[in-house]
């Protein structure tokens, strides 16, 4: 894109975060009495997820963002327990799990979140927090993950480990497959296939930032019954395939 062109786009972008960021605090600090509330009791945790899934409508809609979801498998028939795994290619993909996934589902992120204002409240008790440069953390983050989905939750994670600027699908960790596999419960593949278009990870004013529609697709559950830790490197395999393979088939259409 010529420097020209490149720096007229620079204005519109900027407000559009702006307004992207303000609306996403306001959600927050209204909401943020209820899930205080919500999040004080495991039992009242359901009720919590019910209202992130409003706030992920509210954070989507008044910036002029929709979700467009291809699905390869009824809603009603998503396996619960379950491992969602998903690509990681922009903030929004964590907000459109809410609108993508019905079912109560518990969320691994990274330790850093811990120290967001506000937002960490959802990672005291009902989230998991994964310290990745410390063994000890993250073996503690499996465990507890695989505690939730022994007591019926499913487990939503990022297997890249961090966010592509590009779009582009970098390897996977072995957790998602390891946890699927020790628990034996099905890979739930999801494709976000453009979300880094309308609010790209990097600098405030270099990167994209625009209303659009969001376009995510749910795949068929890959079962792991039966499966040892002897299968998890082909397990790791078909799932980036899968993703892989669709966002392949998106960027050479669009």
């Amino acid at each position: 894109m010529p420097f020209t062109m490149n720096f007229i786009l620079i204005i519109p972008r900027a407000l559009w975060k702006t307004l992207f960021l303000l609306n996403f605090i306001l959600g927050l600090v209204i909401l943020y009495p209820l899930f205080y509330i919500f999040l004080s009791r495991k039992d009242w945790f359901p009720y919590a997820f019910k209202l992130k899934r409003f706030w992920a409508y509210w954070i989507y809609t008044v910036p002029g963002l929709f979700a467009k979801t291809t699905w390869k498998i009824p809603t009603a028939k998503l396996p619960q327990p379950c491992v969602y795994a998903a690509n990681h290619v922009s903030y929004l993909d964590i907000i459109a799990s809410y609108i993508v996934v019905p079912n109560y589902f518990v969320f691994m992120g990274k330790q850093e979140l811990d120290k967001a204002p506000l937002f960490r409240i959802f990672f005291k008790k009902m989230n998991i927090l994964v310290d990745r440069k410390s063994n000890v953390g993250s073996h503690k983050a499996f465990l507890r993950a695989g505690r939730d989905i022994e007591e019926g939750s499913s487990v939503f994670l990022f297997p890249e480990g961090t966010i592509s600027s590009n779009g582009d699908l970098r390897g996977f960790k072995n957790g998602a497959f390891k946890l699927a596999i020790d628990k034996q419960v099905p890979v739930v593949p999801v494709t976000f296939l453009n979300n880094w278009k309308l609010l790209q990870n990097g600098g405030f004013f270099k990167t994209f930032g625009k209303p659009g529609i969001s376009r995510i697709v749910v795949h068929e559950p890959i079962q792991t019954t039966g499966m040892t830790e002897n299968d998890l490197l082909s397990l790791k395999a078909k799932v980036h395939e899968v993703i892989s393979s669709e966002l392949k088939n998106y960027n050479k259409n669009n």
